[in-house]
């Protein structure tokens, strides 16, 4: 399952049923777990951990040094979990330890071409990156959150769980959980209403997100007003509970 013209350095660990394809080279202590599919002319190598049943399309440059001055070769990592697609042309760097040392990529992530992950970024599950997309440093993307094509990400700046941004959207400031937006920069436009009711979010719930999504945006309100009111609705609708905290965990300001 190993082309003969893929290049495998003596340090990898590879599991037994990991398909290779011609021209591809695994350099260093690269770590690649069972099933996962490697296609042809792809380059993975330094303190990189590849979990299960992944597939790596062609020209994918995976585990490369950080694109940070500072970096001098220390023996940072990147970790990515289990069942992603990563497409062509994909660059994932490692960490810097100044960030923490990890850049990491959770499970059952859909990452389309040319997309980039710069060091520090700390991606959940169940995500999509459209074609093109780029975080800079730091960032931090929470589940199921959707990013449009030739989406740019300011450095340090989070992306909450199920929120979705359009194509070439410039965020320079963090979107909180459920919101949708565009532009350059980036203008809040609703929430995610049908991404939430296909994940089961029930109708009450929906509506329950928009009325939060009102108080921050529409109500005329500073964010401590709407974040108070929207801690009165938190005991009986648990699902604003994410929104809360990342607003107080916000440190770029919220795009707003």
């Amino acid at each position: 399952m190993i082309h003969p013209t893929a290049i495998i350095d003596s340090q990898a660990l590879i599991a037994a049923d990991v398909s290779i394809g011609a021209y591809s080279v695994i350099e260093g202590p690269v770590k690649i777990g069972a099933r996962t599919i490697v296609e042809s002319h792809c380059v993975i190598n330094g303190h990189t951990t590849i979990g299960d049943d992944n597939h790596f399309f062609p020209f994918s440059s995976i585990g490369q040094a950080p694109q940070d001055k500072k970096y001098k070769n220390q023996p940072t990592q990147l970790v990515i979990g289990n069942r992603n697609i990563i497409r062509e042309f994909c660059t994932l760097n490692r960490g810097t330890e100044q960030g923490g040392g990890v850049t990491r990529l959770g499970d059952d992530n859909w990452i389309m071409a040319y997309v980039h992950f710069a060091h520090d970024c700390l991606i959940g599950n169940n995500t999509i990156f459209a074609n093109n997309a780029q975080l800079a440093g730091h960032v931090i993307v929470g589940d199921y959150a959707i990013l449009g094509g030739f989406t740019a990400v300011h450095q340090f700046c989070k992306i909450g769980a199920h929120s979705m941004t359009a194509i070439g959207t410039t965020l320079l400031q963090d979107l909180p959980p459920y919101v949708t937006c565009a532009g350059n920069p980036a203008q809040p436009h609703g929430i995610n209403s049908e991404g939430l009711r296909r994940r089961g979010f029930s109708n009450d719930a929906v509506m329950v997100i928009k009325r939060a999504y009102k108080l921050i945006y529409k109500n005329g309100l500073s964010l401590k007003e709407a974040q108070a009111q929207i801690q009165i609705m938190l005991n009986e609708h648990s699902e604003l509970q994410i929104l809360n905290q990342f607003i107080d965990d916000s440190k770029r300001g919220l795009v707003r």
